[in-house]
């Protein structure tokens, strides 16, 4: 995409949708951080019925740590990977409460020294809990970022760095979320809804699906 045509791409989705949110339910970064953890290789909607009666009891690391692991575990049953993905709470809440005061640290660095945590989930945690304009690129968006032609890469890393900088710095706060979006309703993998595309005037995806 051309700078012209990527302001247009992201002027429309922010007048769609001025305010994009996550669709994981959290109340503080702490849940939140656990959320995104939970969420690999799973859904949002899988992830917020888990911890629908989770977050309640646990929303603090002392909390959580005070389930134990067997506790984590009943309540994330439903979620794949759910042994492994206990284990690694468990083991985050111990580092957050003995290395950061039992708050969630506002640097990636530190994040992604955290059992769990990757590249990924340290960009969802900033950009969500703390304003951070980074990007977080999963399947959604690394897919919309290549189809479009707005940021071509080989590897998530390669899309996140192209995106950070050809995306205006006035959208970058909700770049990602709008991409993941597209991508999760809009632009999805085996039928792309080109029809009702907003920005498929600005999409340089040579197969769009035709009008009906």
């Amino acid at each position: 995409m051309t700078k012209a045509q990527i302001e247009t791409f992201f002027a429309t989705l922010q007048a769609e949708n001025p305010e994009p949110q996550g669709e994981l339910d959290w109340v503080n970064p702490f849940t939140l951080l656990v959320a995104v953890v939970l969420s690999a290789q799973a859904t949002d909607i899988g992830v917020n019925k888990a911890t629908k009666n989770l977050f309640p009891i646990a929303d603090t690391p002392e909390k959580m740590l005070a389930l134990g692991e067997a506790g984590v575990k009943e309540h994330i049953k439903t979620i794949g990977l759910f042994n492994a993905k206990a284990k690694n709470v468990i083991a985050l809440c111990e580092q957050l409460i003995g290395k950061h005061g039992s708050e969630v640290p506002r640097d990636r660095e530190a994040l992604e020294a955290l059992p769990g945590v990757g590249r990924k989930t340290a960009n969802v945690v900033l950009n969500i809990a703390f304003g951070e304009p980074t990007i977080a690129v999963d399947t959604h968006l690394f897919r919309v970022a290549n189809r479009t032609g707005l940021a071509a890469g080989k590897t998530p890393l390669a899309v996140e760095k192209a995106l950070l900088k050809k995306v205006p710095p006035a959208y970058l706060r909700h770049a990602h979320h709008w991409l993941i979006l597209h991508g999760r309703y809009i632009c999805k993998a085996r039928k792309p809804r080109c029809p009702d595309c907003k920005v498929a005037a600005v999409c340089n995806f040579k197969d769009k699906t035709p009008a009906p």
